[in-house]
């Protein structure tokens, strides 16, 4: 066999590992933590909020129309956006509109569209803050230096980027069974937070309680119910809105 030879077959080997491993990896992106359908069919069926799905994110709207105040929302990474509405529609019913983002292949760190991708899905709002879960909370500090934010909230993750020189308020959840985002991670990254960030632990939740996806690899056991993380995560979040009043 010629030297031609060899390295034209070489040439075509290396070109089918480089196909066989974009394969493998398109595969990979697109197999997301599926959302309970029965969870996320309680706020579809909750008359005091209104679900729309567009092509950037899912809105959510308190029925009432009366609102100032909106969420977007960066979902973790490989979890269905949809996973997210049962645990966040308490934050809606008491009239925050929130807009769960639909990341570029199911990564927050690939979506490279800037905020106003999402915002301008709910234009009536005044006053936006950003927020996430898992990675999709790291990805939400990148949006933290928009002119708009007002606030950021952490659901079990902590920011890369350092914002401790900002008077930027923050809401921080923290799952105390958290496998993955633990207790730990998230106060050894607390540096790079403002000094009056609010911090709010969750007995019993564990990561995945965030959402409602079932169980994540890794993570530590929940042994709280559903609702409850629910109208803990409603009731500090109005807490936390309510004293940033002036």
């Amino acid at each position: 066999m010629t030297s031609a030879r060899r390295l034209g077959r070489v040439a075509l080997w290396v070109l089918a590992a480089i196909v066989l491993a974009g394969v493998i990896g398109a595969v990979w992106l697109h197999q997301v933590m599926a959302g309970d359908r029965d969870r996320a069919l309680e706020a579809w069926q909750n008359d005091a909020i209104e679900i729309t799905d567009t092509e950037t994110g899912i809105v959510m709207e308190p029925a009432s129309g009366a609102t100032s105040t909106g969420l977007v929302f960066v979902p973790g990474a490989k979890v269905d956006p949809y996973a997210y509405l049962y645990k966040l529609s308490g934050i809606v019913e008491n009239g925050t509109t929130v807009v769960i983002t639909k990341p570029t292949l199911n990564l927050a760190f690939a979506d490279l569209r800037p905020l106003d991708a999402f915002t301008t899905n709910a234009p009536r709002i005044d006053e936006w803050f950003v927020g996430g879960h898992s990675l999709g909370g790291v990805k939400s500090c990148q949006y933290a230096s928009d002119t708009s934010v007002a606030g950021l909230v952490f659901f079990g993750s902590y920011c890369a980027t350092d914002l401790s020189g900002t008077d930027l308020p923050v809401l921080s959840y923290v799952a105390q069974n958290d496998g993955l985002s633990t207790p730990q991670n998230i106060e050894d990254a607390a540096g790079l937070l403002p000094a009056d960030t609010i911090t709010v632990e969750l007995p019993g939740a564990n990561h995945a309680d965030f959402g409602d996806y079932g169980v994540q690899p890794g993570d530590g056991e929940s042994t709280v119910d559903d609702s409850d993380v629910r109208d803990a995560i409603t009731d500090e979040f109005q807490a936390w809105l309510d004293a940033l009043e002036p």
